[in-house]
């Protein structure tokens, strides 16, 4: 073998070694970036009761179900409730949601009484009930209802121990909430 004939063998390979890794190049390069996106967890929130967090120090919170009726369900999935001046009140060793306001649908059954401030029994374990019922008779404490959602296929509401902020207290959050956002403003506007 010729020393040119090797020198053009060793030339082909090499040339055929960078065809392929262009190649590849391109193939990775032509690629959609993220293939695998992780599907978006859907929102089981129905209601968030703003008006609460805004009036009251949260201290605890629990999850309890709620005693519906069909009509109340089905205008919850299209999120016709309001828990604004929502609270709970607890007698006979059971938990009561007054203030909720369902609004029922047009298509509503005729055969059934529809009362949209219907007072909703709550659904808690004994331990829970005696743990509200003696945080509850606190001066200045109560118990108010902060969220409406789904899980799974149970309507469920969070329910949580308030203490009432004064009027000087409201003031201070909303500061410290604008002086946070203005924080991030600055901090976004010197990393340009």
């Amino acid at each position: 073998m010729t020393a040119s004939s090797l020198l053009s063998q060793i030339k082909s390979v090499q040339l055929r070694t960078i065809r392929t890794a262009f190649h590849a190049i391109l193939v990775i390069m032509s690629k959609p970036k993220n293939t695998k996106r992780k599907p978006k967890a859907p929102d089981n929130t129905i209601v968030v009761n703003k008006k609460a967090r805004h009036d009251y120090f949260i201290a605890d919170t629990f999850e309890s179900g709620v005693a519906l009726q069909g009509w109340e369900v089905k205008s919850l999935r299209l999120k016709k409730v309001q828990l604004v001046d929502s609270y709970v009140t607890l007698k006979d060793g059971e938990a009561f949601l007054l203030g909720c306001n369902i609004s029922p649908l047009d298509t509503t059954n005729t055969h059934t009484i529809a009362d949209p401030s219907r007072t909703k029994k709550l659904l808690l374990h004994k331990r829970e009930l005696a743990k509200l019922f003696s945080a509850t008779q606190q001066k200045g404490h109560t118990c108010v209802c902060t969220k409406m959602y789904w899980k799974n296929h149970l309507i469920k509401c969070q329910i949580a121990l308030a203490k009432g902020k004064q009027s000087h207290d409201k003031r201070a959050s909303v500061k410290d909430r604008e002086w946070n956002i203005d924080k991030q403003r600055i901090v976004r506007q010197a990393n340009r």
